[in-house]
């Protein structure tokens, strides 16, 4: 058996010397095999990663962004993989304990072949789960964190495992063959955001059971979030970098669910998008009433 990590990267190089660092220390590091896709840094990253023996290192033109920069990855472990291995996708803002990926391999077993993904903590909060997995109602185009349905004593002391309808990028284990069977991502489509909720559903809806491991734990700073406050209005609902863009929503969401949940996808998006936005005028309004 072998964990193929990989791990898309532009710049922030302190940040890979510390997953680096993690991987190294882990329990079954020998079963590694580390990809890193340096998509264009300009800091120093190309001339470290080539100095790290243990790393292999994909170079992008900095246009891949995070769904090209992980098939990138996937074009270059998969033909070498066995029916028993697995895939790591992993982001390089997070650090994590010694048995972390050992624990991901474990659930998966448990779970008869599962796509695992692991939790959120965040350094200096108590309780410090910040994030479990994504629960998705795909007829009201919704997207939240099972974390909110968790009650204060559970999300201080959380279940071994939970079943979520969504994996994200951070750190989710796929047995290697689900990619030859279903298919690797669709950065045409999907550049960046939305591409790790997609490709997991689309193993969902092949009955891969997603599970996400309270055993496996990442840790990440107080900003790991889509933060979009800074944006124009322009560029959030626009832009490539803004998890709120109408395009990559549309997209997703024609991608996933049933056939019918498809082809109404776009007429869904329209309806709720205006409904939630006369919905947010009135409570301001109503607000501003109140302060006359």
């Amino acid at each position: 058996m072998r964990v193929n990590v990989i791990i898309p990267v532009f710049n922030r190089l302190e940040h890979t010397r510390k997953v680096l660092e993690a991987l190294r220390g882990q329990t079954i590091s020998d079963a590694l095999t580390i990809v890193i896709v340096n998509d264009g840094s300009t800091d120093g990253t190309a001339g470290y990663l080539q100095s790290q023996s243990d790393v292999i290192e994909i170079q992008g033109d900095g246009n891949l962004w995070w769904g090209g920069a992980i098939e990138e990855g996937l074009k270059h472990v998969l033909p070498a993989c066995r029916p028993d291995d697995y895939v790591l996708f992993l982001n390089n803002d997070t650090w994590f304990d010694d048995n972390f990926v050992e624990a991901l391999v474990q659930a998966s077993k448990e779970n008869g072949g599962a796509a695992v993904g692991s939790v959120i903590h965040e350094e200096g909060r108590d309780p410090p789960l910040v994030s479990i997995g994504a629960k998705v109602n795909i007829n009201r185009l919704a997207v939240w964190d099972l974390l909110s349905e968790l009650s204060e004593k559970e999300k201080r002391s959380p279940a071994r495992q939970y079943r979520v309808d969504a994996l994200s990028g951070r750190g989710t284990l796929y047995p290697a063959h689900l990619f030859r069977k279903y298919g690797g991502m669709r950065p045409h489509l999907l550049p960046h955001y939305m591409a790790d909720y997609e490709i997991a559903m689309r193993f969902a809806r092949a009955g891969i059971p997603l599970v996400a491991s309270s055993k496996a734990i990442v840790y990440s700073p107080p900003v790991y979030g889509n933060d979009a406050s800074s944006l124009s209005w322009r560029k959030r609902l626009f832009g490539r970098r803004s998890a709120h863009n109408v395009f990559q929503r549309l997209i997703f969401y024609s991608l996933v669910g049933s056939p019918v949940q498809r082809m109404t996808a776009p007429i869904r998006m329209a309806y709720f998008s205006c409904s939630r936005a006369f919905s947010t005028w009135r409570s301001l309004a109503k607000r501003k009433e109140g302060t006359i």
